[in-house]
């Protein structure tokens, strides 16, 4: 691959891998860890990642347990919890915390999946501004430089295979991700 592509490809790569990022904090009904990975908790005055002071596993399909590594941190982690927006109310036994995942609704589940949707598209919007953004500079290059038109419109032409390629990676994460949604 031309290393004038390199960067645009970087991009394009990163902006799926955000849809991944954003897909892992949207709850399926299934406890799944990475709802937390956005809560910080308040570790003697500096936020953290509940993942770096407390065990959080998920023993049953729909409960994640943090187990905090110094009791005092309870509190913290379930005040924390609290006022993310995870949207679930923790509860807590002095030692443990448990995050309980409800069922979700029918109409909850076409909410989500609505969601699914936008946040593809947002992605395939990221996506093809990257290839706006690759075309421009190649345009900016045939006047600049003395580079053939026809090794512009190649260059232009592999842009545009990177982002069907992307925008067929982003179709099937959404379609991954409703079916996970919307199976009971």
């Amino acid at each position: 691959m031309d290393e004038r592509l390199n960067k645009y490809d970087d991009k394009m790569q990163k902006s799926l891998n955000n849809l991944y990022t954003e897909y892992n904090s949207i709850r399926a009904g299934r406890a799944n860890p990475h709802v937390l990975d956005g809560v910080q908790v308040d570790y003697y005055g500096t936020p953290t990642p509940i993942q770096q002071v407390a065990n959080v596993s998920v023993p049953e399909p729909r409960l994640i347990q943090i187990q905090p590594w110094e009791a005092s941190m309870v509190k913290e982690i379930e005040k924390a919890i609290q006022t993310s927006d995870v949207g679930i109310n923790p509860t807590n036994d002095g030692k443990v915390i448990r995050l309980v995942f409800p069922e979700l609704t029918e109409e909850r589940r076409k909410e989500l999946a609505k969601d699914v949707k936008k946040k593809g598209e947002n992605a395939k919007v990221a996506v093809r501004n990257i290839r706006r953004d690759a075309n421009d500079s190649f345009k900016k290059l045939s006047k600049e430089s003395d580079i053939s038109e026809d090794d512009i419109k190649e260059l232009e032409d592999e842009v545009q295979k990177l982002t069907d390629k992307y925008i067929s990676k982003i179709d099937s994460a959404v379609d991954e991700k409703t079916e996970e949604i919307l199976k009971v």
